[in-house]
Protein backbone atom coordinates (compact mmCIF):
# COMPACT_ATOMS: atom_id res chain seq x y z
CA UNK A 1 0.00 0.00 0.00
CA UNK A 2 0.95 3.17 -0.59
CA UNK A 3 -0.27 6.93 0.73
CA UNK A 4 0.62 10.05 -0.76
CA UNK A 5 -0.41 13.73 -0.07
CA UNK A 6 -0.94 15.60 -3.30
CA UNK A 7 -2.01 19.60 -3.99
CA UNK A 8 -4.83 19.82 -6.92
CA UNK A 9 -3.28 21.87 -9.50
CA UNK A 10 -5.84 22.29 -11.90
CA UNK A 11 -6.88 25.47 -13.02
CA UNK A 12 -10.20 24.54 -12.45
CA UNK A 13 -10.12 21.78 -9.64
CA UNK A 14 -12.12 18.84 -9.91
CA UNK A 15 -15.13 19.72 -11.69
CA UNK A 16 -17.02 17.49 -14.19
CA UNK A 17 -14.18 17.04 -16.87
CA UNK A 18 -11.24 16.59 -15.08
CA UNK A 19 -12.96 14.40 -12.78
CA UNK A 20 -13.95 12.00 -15.39
CA UNK A 21 -10.07 12.20 -16.61
CA UNK A 22 -8.57 11.42 -13.21
CA UNK A 23 -11.35 8.45 -13.09
CA UNK A 24 -10.36 7.13 -16.12
CA UNK A 25 -6.71 6.88 -15.27
CA UNK A 26 -7.42 5.29 -12.08
CA UNK A 27 -9.36 2.73 -13.92
CA UNK A 28 -6.61 1.97 -15.81
CA UNK A 29 -4.99 0.55 -13.16
CA UNK A 30 -6.03 -2.44 -11.12
CA UNK A 31 -4.79 -1.55 -8.08
CA UNK A 32 -7.81 -0.14 -5.64
CA UNK A 33 -7.26 3.59 -5.17
CA UNK A 34 -9.20 5.81 -2.76
CA UNK A 35 -8.86 9.39 -2.03
CA UNK A 36 -9.83 10.55 0.84
CA UNK A 37 -10.33 14.40 1.24
CA UNK A 38 -12.19 16.52 4.06
CA UNK A 39 -12.77 13.78 6.17
CA UNK A 40 -14.06 11.73 3.39
CA UNK A 41 -13.11 8.49 1.72
CA UNK A 42 -14.04 7.54 -2.26
CA UNK A 43 -13.04 5.19 -4.15
CA UNK A 44 -11.15 6.98 -7.39
CA UNK A 45 -12.82 4.95 -9.98
CA UNK A 46 -16.48 6.40 -9.04
CA UNK A 47 -17.15 9.14 -11.04
CA UNK A 48 -20.17 10.70 -8.48
CA UNK A 49 -18.09 9.54 -5.46
CA UNK A 50 -15.33 11.82 -6.69
CA UNK A 51 -18.21 14.23 -7.78
CA UNK A 52 -18.76 14.54 -4.51
CA UNK A 53 -15.84 15.74 -3.34
CA UNK A 54 -16.00 19.34 -4.89
CA UNK A 55 -12.82 19.56 -4.76
CA UNK A 56 -10.59 23.18 -6.05
CA UNK A 57 -7.28 24.22 -7.15
CA UNK A 58 -4.91 24.11 -4.40
CA UNK A 59 -6.74 21.96 -1.91
CA UNK A 60 -5.07 19.03 -0.91
CA UNK A 61 -5.67 15.29 -1.08
CA UNK A 62 -4.55 11.99 -0.16
CA UNK A 63 -4.30 9.31 -2.82
CA UNK A 64 -4.01 6.25 -0.93
CA UNK A 65 -3.29 3.01 -3.83
CA UNK A 66 -2.87 -0.96 -2.92
CA UNK A 67 -2.20 -3.61 -5.26
CA UNK A 68 0.37 -4.37 -8.19
CA UNK A 69 0.40 -1.10 -9.75
CA UNK A 70 0.07 0.86 -7.22
CA UNK A 71 3.42 2.72 -7.51
CA UNK A 72 2.55 3.58 -11.54
CA UNK A 73 -1.20 4.60 -9.96
CA UNK A 74 -0.17 6.85 -7.72
CA UNK A 75 2.81 8.15 -10.34
CA UNK A 76 -0.24 8.45 -12.64
CA UNK A 77 -2.57 10.39 -10.79
CA UNK A 78 -0.08 12.69 -9.11
CA UNK A 79 0.88 14.22 -12.11
CA UNK A 80 -2.83 14.64 -13.66
CA UNK A 81 -3.48 16.40 -10.91
CA UNK A 82 0.14 18.16 -10.60
CA UNK A 83 -0.91 19.65 -13.86
CA UNK A 84 1.82 18.15 -15.64
CA UNK A 85 -0.81 16.04 -18.57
Amino acid sequence: MIEKTMKIQLEHGLEARPVAVLVQKASMHDSTIYIHAEGKKVNAKSIMGMMSLGLNMGEEVTVVAEGEDEAAAIESIEKYLGGQE
